[in-house]
């Protein structure tokens, strides 16, 4: 009895010991050289927009970009592959610690070669990373200062796009192979269409021998156990493909930037956890709703619940009505936990009075969003290149009536979900006058007018 005790014991203390591999580095960064950092990043910043010097598929760091948009991105180029009868391979990366085994000498030769800085401002990087040290401390016991080689400082300003330039040539690395790809941050997601016939996927093998050259001359790691493969076939079925050494890594679902996806594109799993996670997230706010007054309940039902129901809900076009009627369920309680309404209580005026979209129009304003944006310049080119507006060949009244071109498709599961087809079909469903509307705050009190009718 004893020593099952003792077993018992020594696994509960395993359970509680932290796993080092997961400990990051703390920077002390004075509170002047932050103010200073933010200078040289908007000069920097400006620098390598005017020279087009960032790389397109990176949406880390980079304003007006996501994982959101970064999803709807790779997703349109799957779903119009798989519309094409092919199916696609997705290969999701990740590094090891990417950002302390930078090295500071790549680093500068990095910022002089591929970036073009050269003189004072090349000597000012050199010294902003010159000369750092660090420590271990556990407990009271702190180990003696060495020097700092490696890494850029965690929480730095200048850190993140410092990471960014470090990485440039994986694209090069990526497009002299023909292979698909999006960074976000040190996330990295290869795809690649197979056609059904050849089921080969050596580009990608090849492609991906090149990147583990690249990584291991530049002092970086793929973290092995992080690496996901999955197969994206048409609406029938995922077709067989030879992943060959890719195959150990082959899973039926994986996580993608907080979304878990399935090979036929339903997103159950997803659906599932965020149904989940935010019921219990009301039971528990149920338990202080005595606490605090409306309006502040209110903002905690948003922050907790309606945040989670609205991450990426983009993707959600084209799902099962099932699906989302799970997740209408959810905003359904949250709205009779917020007013006390009672369950069997019709909850279509309660949601009319709160001025909250159902589900299924808040996924058709997103949408709508991300279109008005990439057609005013406040969304990633990536998506703007994806829209093209109508151009009749004769001359119409439709010519000024601000339409998009909706490319052609075969499948309602899979070319029509595609962010260039369901993105311009929703457009030019709006009225004119919306579709005129020149700022972003009156495109959405505009939209939101138009939607709430629709939805009651």
């Amino acid at each position: 009895m004893h020593s099952f005790l003792r077993s018992l014991l020594f696994g509960f203390v395993l359970c509680l010991m932290p796993l080092f591999s997961n400990f990051r580095p703390i920077s002390n960064l004075p509170f002047l050289s932050k103010v200073l950092e933010k200078i040289v990043y908007a000069q920097l910043l400006a620098f390598l927009d005017e020279h087009n010097i960032l790389e397109t598929f990176q949406s880390g760091f980079k304003t007006q970009h996501s994982t959101e948009s970064a999803l709807v991105k790779v997703l349109n180029d799957i779903f119009l592959a798989t519309d094409s009868g092919n199916c696609v391979v997705l290969v999701l990366l990740d590094l090891t610690a990417a950002f302390d085994t930078v090295d500071h000498n790549i680093l500068i030769s990095r910022l002089e070669h591929w970036v073009g800085i050269r003189g004072i401002a090349l000597e000012w990087f050199r010294s902003y990373l010159k000369d750092r040290s660090f420590c271990v401390k556990l407990g009271d016991a702190v180990s003696s200062s060495e020097p700092l080689v490696y890494g850029v400082p965690q929480g730095s300003v200048l850190g993140s796009l410092l990471f960014s330039l470090y990485l440039l040539p994986l694209g090069t690395i990526l497009r002299n192979h023909s292979v698909s790809f999006h960074f976000y941050a040190d996330d990295c997601q290869l795809y690649l269409p197979v056609n059904k016939m050849s089921s080969s996927v050596s580009t990608l093998l090849e492609c991906l021998d090149d990147i583990k050259s690249w990584l291991a001359f530049n002092f970086l790691k793929l973290n092995e156990d992080k690496t996901e493969v999955i197969v994206f076939g048409d609406s029938v079925g995922s077709p067989s493909v030879d992943l060959g050494s890719l195959a150990h890594y082959n899973q039926k679902n994986i996580l993608n930037l907080g979304i878990k996806m399935d090979p036929d594109l339903r997103f159950d799993s997803q659906i599932a956890a965020v149904t989940k996670s935010s019921f219990f997230h009301l039971r528990q706010l149920a338990k202080v709703k005595a606490f605090v007054s409306r309006q502040h309940f209110e903002t905690l039902i948003h922050a907790f619940i309606t945040s989670r129901l609205d991450y990426c809900n983009s993707l959600y076009l084209g799902v099962g009505e099932s699906s989302i009627n799970r997740l209408q369920m959810v905003q359904n309680a949250a709205a009779r936990l917020l007013t006390g309404t009672r369950k069997y209580e019709h909850i279509s005026p309660v949601l009319a009075s709160l001025h909250w979209l159902p589900v299924h129009f808040r996924v058709h304003y997103k949408i709508l969003l991300f279109v008005f944006k990439s057609l005013h310049g406040s969304a990633p080119s990536y998506l703007t290149d994806l829209l093209h507006w109508h151009t009749p060949t004769r001359s119409l009244r439709s010519a000024n009536q601000f339409l998009l071109s909706v490319p052609r498709t075969k499948r309602k599961l899979r070319g029509d979900r595609a962010f260039a087809v369901a993105g311009p079909k929703l457009w030019n469903d709006l009225p004119l006058s919306i579709r005129q509307a020149s700022a972003l705050s009156v495109f959405k009190s505009l939209l939101k007018t138009h939607l709430f009718p629709l939805a009651f």
